[in-house]
């Protein structure tokens, strides 16, 4: 399986589940907008090394979905 496959999948899985958590009130926004901010963290201040483009790319995109509001649903 292609990785971007693999990739993409697993996003939307766990988009859902942010989703899912923030519906049945089981996080509030503030705490998935957070654990956002923690992952997109994670990678930008991850060592660089062969795989610095990698990490820069996977925070570049998770904090667009956190400009964009794709995993929450804001009101």
């Amino acid at each position: 399986m292609p990785n971007d496959i693999a990739g993409t999948a697993a996003l939307a899985i766990c988009e859902s589940l942010l989703l899912a958590l923030n519906d049945h009130k089981i996080l509030p926004e503030k705490e998935i907008v957070g654990v956002l901010k923690d992952a997109a963290a994670a990678h930008e201040f991850a060592p660089g090394g062969d795989k610095a483009e990698m990490h820069a790319a996977v925070a570049a995109l998770i904090n667009a979905i956190l400009a964009g509001g794709n995993s929450v649903r804001r009101r």
